[in-house]
Order: C-alpha cells, then structure tokens, then sequence
C-alpha cells in the first residue's frame, strides 16, 4: 500500500485526498461505466430495428439523436441553466437520460419500440448533456487551483475510458444473453446513481459575483481569445470527422470481419485500454506547449483510421484500434484544461456550455453524414476517407501555427538612418514633449503627490492581477 502510494503522482494523490471529489468521480465512473454499455447497445438496438439495407442510415440518426439535441439545448435554454448551481446541471441531466433510457427499456418490453420511437427517445435524453458536462468541470473548477485541474480532468478521462474498457465487453456478454434495450435500461439506472450523489457533492463557496453569465457571453469570450477559438475549431473538426467512425464500426464487423456485438465489444474495449494508458500518461506530463501536442494527436488518430480501408483481418484491426485509444486517451483532459485555466471560475459555465454546444454538436452532425457515406462507398471507405481527413486537419493546423509564430516573431521596421538623431534634436529642442523627466515631469510630481488615492484601487489591481494570470495561461497555451 505504501508503495503504491509512493507510485502515484503527487497531483493525483491531491485531488484524491479531496472528499467531495472522491464522490463525484466515483459516481461519474458508474455512470460512464452505463455509457459503455450504451456504446455497443445504442448501435445494436439500431441494428436490430433498421430495414435491410438502411442499416447505416438507422445507426447514423441513432448516433446523431444520442447527442446533437445537446447543442440546441445548450443554446435555447441557457437564460435559465446559466444560473443554474454546477451540481444542480449534472443532476438534471443525469435524471432526463434514466427517464428517456428507462422509456427505451419499457416500450421493447411491452413490444412497441421503433425506429422512430427509439430516435425520439435518444434525442430526449440528451437535451442537457452540455450542461451536465459542463457541470461536472465546473466542480472541478471550484474544488482546485489551476496546478491541480490537470490531473483532477486526467482522472475523469481516465474513469471514462476505464468504462470504455469494461463496458463495451460487458454489453458484449449482456446482449448474447438479453436484448440490447434491457442493456439500456442498465445505462439508466447508472445515470440515476449520478444524479443523487452529485447532490451530496460539497465544494467551496464561490466568490460573490454581480451577475451569472450568460451562454452568449461565453461565445464572446471565446471570440476574443484566439487561441482559445482556434483550439475549439480544430477540437469541433477533428470530431465531426469521428462522427463516422461510430456508424462504420459496427457496419465494418459485421461485414468485413464478420462478427458479432461480442468483437464490437472487445474493439471498444481494447480501445478503452490505450486511452486509459495515453489519458495517464498525458496527466503526468508538463507540457508548457500545448498545440504541439494537439496537432499529434489529430495526426495520429487519422493514421491510426486509414489501414482500416484495406483490412479484412481482426487482429490487426484491433491492435490498431487500441494504438488509438493510446494516442487519443490526453486529449479531452488537455483541452478542458486550457479553458478552464484562460477562463475566469464565474464565467466557467457558459463558456464551457458554448463549447459544449459546438462540440457536442459536430460529432452527431459527422455520424448523420457518415451513414450515406457508408451506403456509398462501404464500411471501410468510410473509415478510410475519416482518417485521411483527419491527418490533413493535422497539416493544415500545423501550417496555420507556423504561419503565426513566424508573423509574432517577425522584426519590427528599424528606423531610417538618421531618423533617430533629428528625434533626439527634437526632444532637446522642447523638453515639454520627453516623457522621461525634465520640466514636464517635474511639474507634474506634485500634482500626483496630492492626488487622492481611488478607493476602488485594490478592487483594479486585483482585476489586473487576473488579468495578468489569464494571459500568462495564453502564453503558454501558444
């Protein structure tokens, strides 16, 4: 036991050693164990329901449904949610997916779910997914400092992919033995154990603020910093361009390789198992740079789909798959990291709400575009064509970065020979115009010395002080 103690790194025995988070990432874990389930089952309920030939069509509104309602949540209700407490959000969200996962569940036992049905039902559930996630990063905001959200995100990842890892081989073993809407209803109640601990969750009181901001207010945050607009247009690409990968899988193994919701099930989970390792590893870096790394990763997944175009063998498909997850295991935690570091704690919510809705949004958009992609040019092309995308987003992302850095580090005009010189006459000629002393100066010293001192000075050197700190965060963030 001390040894394993000595093993850990020292930010994750921190944000351990917190109650209030030993909580909520337990209670996140179970439900993001529900979630693995969900990633077999969602697909084979689909599958199950769908006309002959239109399976890629079924699984791809199936997989759209699931998630793209988040984005319009997001938008509409943030009037409301946006002064919602952080526990609050997770707790609604986490009540809205057992109920309409729950209904799912009711109706195959009472033989009526279709199609349509089973869609509308998805697209209920996810309505205050944004929020809810939202949520859960809020109260980690809340719980750390900026040194310990890194590891406190590389945990919640990590739980995620650990579901990701046991989930999908359960649902496996579950849907040989029960139909894949009762594995649903398993998801529900997952989602129900969430809503209730998040209640019992105590955080720090926040500062007191004059006002909650609004979803709106996040988008012009995101519009003012560049880095943080470029990080989410490349966040929002490189997702829409997985949205594919959801409705060509299981379409590639049941026809290519053959196989069943069994082989489905270990893909995700040898997928699981590379994230868990890459999303550890990722927490234990210090990484000053972090596009860099961002760029690696959208290369890497892209390569990582290409192959998959021309294999007909399932072991080799899974090692790829799981050198995959590895590669894409960092990338949630890094990204939420930098917003949450360039982002003040009270205006977390609608900013991570904002990103939420863009990026929640684009991987149903890329899924729905990937079942008549499917249709077209089969399971593997479609894996093929989402992985060269990919690994060009990667290329272009890098052109764009080298672009900037050699604009900022590009010298500034030097002053014409003899232009300094006249200056130096000039200002000698009227002292009254250099700012650096002289009459000018002199005369004003008394006047700033019985001026009164503002009484809202130290509420403006706060201010700049965090002003200070979030450009610092910018700079590394470039």
């Amino acid at each position: 036991m001390i040894l394993s103690h000595r093993l850990m790194p020292e930010g994750y025995r921190t944000v351990l050693g917190y109650p209030g988070f030993r909580r909520l990432s337990t209670a996140a874990l179970i439900s993001f164990l529900g979630d693995g389930l969900a990633v077999v089952a969602l697909a084979w309920v689909a599958l199950t329901l769908s006309p002959p030939g239109r399976e890629g069509l079924v699984i791809g509104a199936a997989v759209a449904a699931y998630t793209l309602p988040a984005a319009a949540g997001a938008v509409l209700l943030a009037p409301w949610l946006s002064r919602v407490d952080a526990r609050r959000l997770v707790s609604l969200n986490a009540t809205l997916r057992a109920v309409a996962l729950g209904a799912v569940t009711a109706l195959h036992l009472a033989g009526k779910l279709d199609v349509a049905g089973y869609v509308t039902l998805l697209a209920i559930s996810s309505v205050l997914a944004a929020w809810g996630n939202a949520g859960i990063y809020t109260l980690v905001s809340r719980m750390f400092t900026v040194e310990r959200r890194l590891p406190a995100n590389s945990l919640l990842s990590t739980a995620q992919q650990v579901s990701v890892i046991i989930g999908p081989a359960l649902a496996g073993i579950l849907v040989a033995n029960v139909h894949a809407a009762v594995v649903l209803g398993v998801d529900a109640l997952t989602f129900a154990f969430l809503g209730f601990q998040v209640l019992r969750v105590r955080t720090p009181p926040a500062e007191a603020a004059p006002r909650r901001p609004q979803l709106s207010a996040g988008f012009r945050l995101l519009a003012r910093r560049p880095h943080l607009a470029g990080l989410l247009g490349v966040t929002a690409a490189f997702f829409f361009l997985y949205g594919p990968v959801e409705v060509a899988l299981p379409i590639y193994i049941t026809g290519e390789l053959r196989g069943s919701a069994g082989l489905l099930g270990t893909f995700w989970t040898v997928f699981g198992v590379g994230a868990v390792l890459g999303g550890l590893l990722g927490g234990a870096l210090r990484v000053t740079r972090q596009w860099p790394f961002v760029v690696a990763v959208v290369a890497g997944w892209g390569a990582v789909l290409v192959p998959f175009g021309f294999l007909d063998a399932a072991a080799p498909a899974l090692l790829l798959f799981a050198f995959g997850g590895f590669v894409y295991g960092p990338f949630v935690a890094f990204s939420l990291a930098l917003f949450q570091n360039a982002t003040d704690p009270d205006d977390l919510p609608a900013v991570l709400a904002a990103r939420g809705a863009i990026t929640t949004g684009v991987a149903p958009i890329g899924a729905a575009v990937g079942g008549p992609l499917v249709e077209m040019v089969g399971a593997g092309g479609a894996l093929l064509a989402s992985g060269a995308a990919t690994v060009a987003l990667a290329g272009i992302t890098a052109l764009v970065l080298l672009a900037v850095r050699r604009a900022r580090h590009r010298p500034l005009l030097r002053p014409q020979p003899g232009e300094a010189d006249s200056r130096r006459i000039r200002d000698s000629a009227h002292p009254a115009m250099n700012t650096g002393g002289g009459i000018a100066a002199a005369d004003q010293a008394p006047r700033l010395a019985s001026r009164p001192k503002s009484p809202g000075k130290g509420l403006c050197s706060r201010q700049h002080h965090r002003t200070a700190e979030l450009r610092h965060n910018e700079n590394r963030i470039s």
